[in-house]
């Protein structure tokens, strides 16, 4: 598209097993021949966005989604029932995270990216951002880094690296324009996957401790993706915002959905576009 200049960027927001519908998003962006500089990815856009730029085709990213399975990146930590209680660092075990994201990045290391990537996460020594990736730190590996964007808090464990913590990067920038902008983006496809999360609170605390936590994670996350987006400034946006009304953050069962929602979402989105140049 013309109007997001020569070097459009793609930002994909954090979101959960709901950030599937990034790979419905990079479908149409595909099919509709919208070529992307550079992605920036929170979370699970960190996990979406290591395939794109490794070079994995529309296709087979909708292949690979379609073969989740709840098995491949949630095993309960047993010490966590057993032995150490509340003391323990995660419910789940970080090695299914870690291995399956392994298992489907194609790249191994960032000099292997065919596009610029930039990942975000939370540092829990100094509570700021921190980026890696393209014209930011790469002394973590990439699939670590990638791993640590998506380490939701008190459900996987930190990522460790020379002294060092990290946690998801949702908890400070779910979706972060900004960060594309000052990459050179002269545009931006913005994709927000957090969702209203109209839940009720009944609903939730029936759900168990797992639900509650990601309700309260869910509102603090709206809650600061609102005050960011007054940083987005004048850069042009098409703004990606599938319909996730009621889905939650492990919704397995509804990742068909997630694909095709992003699909139709973006082709919305590129449409509204076009509809104001």
């Amino acid at each position: 598209m013309n109007s997001l200049g020569p070097r459009p960027w793609l930002v994909l927001g954090g979101g959960g097993i709901k950030g599937l519908a990034h790979v419905g998003v990079w479908r149409r962006l595909d099919e509709a021949g919208v070529g992307v500089a550079g992605i920036v990815g929170c979370s699970i856009g960190a996990v979406v966005g290591a395939c794109i730029a490794s070079g994995m085709d529309a296709a087979e990213m909708d292949r690979v989604a379609r073969r989740l399975r709840r098995s491949d990146i949630i095993r309960l930590n047993r010490r966590a029932a057993w032995v150490t209680g509340i003391k323990a660092v995660s419910v789940f075990r970080g090695d299914a995270l870690r291995a399956y994201v392994e298992r489907i990045v194609p790249a191994r290391e960032w000099s292997e990216l065919r596009l610029p990537l930039l990942v975000n996460a939370v540092d829990l020594d100094t509570g700021r951002t921190e980026w890696f990736g393209d014209g930011a730190r790469t002394d973590v590996p990439l699939l670590d880094a990638v791993y640590a964007s998506a380490a939701l808090p008190v459900l996987y464990p930190p990522l460790e690296h020379d002294g060092s913590f990290y946690v998801d990067g949702g908890l400070d920038q779910v979706v972060p324009v900004d960060r594309a902008v000052a990459a050179g983006a002269t545009g931006v496809v913005a994709v927000d996957v957090v969702g209203t999360g109209s839940w009720s609170g009944a609903e939730v605390v029936r759900e168990g401790m797992v639900a509650i936590h990601q309700r309260a994670m869910g509102i603090m996350i709206r809650n600061r993706r609102r005050t960011l987006e007054s940083l987005w400034g004048a850069t042009p946006t098409v703004h990606v915002e599938p319909n996730l009304e009621g889905y939650g953050t492990f919704d397995f069962g509804a990742v068909p959905y997630f694909l095709e929602e992003g699909y139709r979402a973006a082709g919305e989105g590129l449409a509204r576009k076009r509809g104001v140049e």
